[in-house]
């Protein structure tokens, strides 16, 4: 069973910076995708960067320019590194990795670290 373990949540001021980590217990080259996604109180799930077996990325729009995710595949652990954060982006952020070969596809999440931003 693959267990996905994130870290790095918390309190941050408006303007300032975070990055999370996600740590998988298995080889992060069988997944298609990883990458972390957000829920706040109310509202739906939204992406909010993900990284593809390739190195390709994609962002939610509401992040572009602001955040950075990377891969280190000798530590099977994915980075999300956001700046410039500001208090509606106070939410749940979920480590998210799936996995489809030859089968439907499987979709893999971790807890989720809360991430408050707030003066």
């Amino acid at each position: 069973q693959v267990q996905l373990v994130e870290s790095g949540g918390g309190l941050v001021q408006p303007g300032g910076s975070l990055r999370l980590s996600c740590a998988s217990s298995e080889s992060i080259f069988r997944f298609n995708y990883m990458g972390w996604y957000r829920q706040a109180p109310g509202k739906e799930r939204e992406l909010v960067a993900t990284i593809a077996s390739g190195g390709s990325t994609n962002y939610g729009d509401f992040v572009k320019g602001r955040s950075a995710i990377a891969r280190d595949d000798t530590k099977n652990t994915v980075y999300l590194q956001m700046n410039n954060l500001k208090p509606e982006e106070t939410a749940v952020y979920l480590c998210n990795a799936y996995e489809k070969s030859c089968g439907p596809g499987r979709n893999y999440w971790g807890q989720g670290p809360q991430v408050t931003v707030t003066s």
